[in-house]
């Protein structure tokens, strides 16, 4: 029973070490502006709002939006056996597809962004 415990105790310290390790200290945080879900890489917040008729990413540096006038954007979306990849365009302050998707839960979604000076896949999992 002692042995049970310590295993116990010893995986709640682990889990409060990987949650500890997982909290940001570079300024802003990692909420969806526009209902979306959000991925970061590299200071940079990539937020997806997935639904059936239109696929929208903004883009953050440091929680101030990037210019994407001259970026290009593909995300690829994965549901079961289906693939379907879309090409997103500059619009506004974000990457816009519209058209007809599948965006069921589980549906996961891969971002291949160009941006001017950096190159980021940002991958995501639809609630």
């Amino acid at each position: 029973m002692k042995l049970i415990s310590t295993t116990f105790a010893l995986m709640l310290m682990a889990s409060g070490v990987v949650f500890a390790a997982d909290k940001h200290a570079h300024g802003h945080e990692d909420k969806p502006l526009h209902g979306g879900l959000i991925t970061e890489i590299k200071d940079v917040d990539y937020e997806l709002v997935a639904k059936p008729d239109v696929l929208q990413l903004y883009v953050r540096d440091h929680g101030k939006p990037v210019d994407v006038s001259k970026a290009t954007a593909k995300i690829t979306l994965l549901s079961g056996g289906d693939k379907q990849e879309v090409e997103l365009k500059p619009s506004a302050d974000r990457l816009e597809a519209k058209g007809s998707f599948k965006v069921t839960p589980g549906t996961k979604a891969i971002a291949q962004v160009n941006l001017a000076s950096k190159t980021a896949t940002a991958k995501f999992v639809l609630k």
